[in-house]
Order: structure tokens, then C-alpha cells, then sequence
């Protein structure tokens, strides 16, 4: 890859409870250039945005693929954030021609149960991508994702400090 590769267009989702923690899922599979590491396979939901898409539209879409979570309030978004996939050396993948992700990341309030998230159901013809899931400080989630990601992990925690807990 050279640096005229273009960035995947990307959104994330910080949904928060009322206790001011947010969801984050464990990713049980590699996916081409976004490998995991052992003890680094939490993350918060994320997904490519179709052309043309809206990207409100999309975060609410990529959450209810990852988690089934529907009912959700917007609170705010951030700017764009990028980060760079780590060498990839696999077979062909269909993230490959991407140096990385350019996201824009969606504050949402959760206004659903617990019992309501299930991440492992197929949804959209996607396939699960967490086996567990859990509630967390926003401001401990960098810590548990894998390096190519912390910084954008840092600057959403900082952008939505406000609707967390410390």
C-alpha cells in the first residue's frame, strides 16, 4: 500500500447507559488488516458507511448489525479521525486497498434493557463479529483496544467525556 490509498469511510458508536458507561464488544475474529491481539479485543462498534449513506443513519445501522440495539438517543458526533491499518500480508481482502479508516464517531444514549443486546444474531446478511459483550468507562476502553486504534480511542473519550463517567 502507498499513501495515495484511500481511507475506508468509517463511523463508530459510543452508546452510553445511564450510568455513563459505554458498550464495547469482543471481537472473536480477525478481519483481514484489522487483526486483533490477545487481550486487546474489545472495541466499541464501528462500520463502513454505504455510498450515499447518511452517517447518523449509518452508526444507528452499523449498531443494530453489531449489537441489535435500536432505541438510542443522538447526543453529539466528533470530527473525522483516522487511523491506519498495521502491514497486512494475508490473502486478498476487501479492506486491503484501504491504508486505513477515516471515522466520524456518533455519541448515542442507550434508552433500551440490557436483556435487548444481543450480539451474536446475524443481522443484514453480516456476520457476528463480538461473542461478548459489557458496559465500561470510556475513559479505560484505549487501554483494551488493539494499538493502531488508541488513538482515536483517546481523542472520542475526550470529545465525549462529557456524557461518561470518568
Amino acid at each position: 500500500m502507498t499513501d495515495s490509498t484511500p481511507y475506508r469511510p468509517n463511523v463508530g458508536i459510543a452508546l452510553f447507559n445511564p450510568a455513563g458507561e459505554v458498550l464495547i464488544g469482543r471481537r472473536f475474529r480477525s478481519d483481514g488488516p484489522e487483526i486483533i491481539l490477545p487481550g486487546m479485543e474489545w472495541q466499541m462498534p464501528q462500520g463502513g458507511v454505504d455510498p450515499g449513506e447518511d452517517l447518523l443513519a449509518a452508526a444507528r445501522r452499523e449498531l443494530w448489525e453489531e449489537t441489535g440495539v435500536r432505541g438510542a438517543d443522538y447526543l453529539d458526533q466528533t470530527d473525522w479521525l483516522t487511523y491506519q491499518f498495521p502491514p497486512y500480508d494475508g490473502p486478498p481482502h476487501r479492506l486491503g486497498k484501504f491504508l486505513g479508516q477515516r471515522q466520524k464517531w456518533f455519541a448515542l444514549r442507550f434508552l433500551g434493557r440490557d436483556d435487548e443486546i444481543d450480539p451474536l444474531t446475524p443481522r443484514n446478511g453480516q456476520p457476528a463479529e463480538f461473542d461478548a459483550w459489557r458496559w465500561e468507562r470510556l475513559s479505560r476502553v484505549a487501554d483494551l483496544v488493539v494499538p493502531f486504534r488508541r488513538e482515536v480511542y483517546r481523542a472520542v473519550a475526550q470529545a465525549f467525556a462529557k456524557f461518561g463517567q470518568g
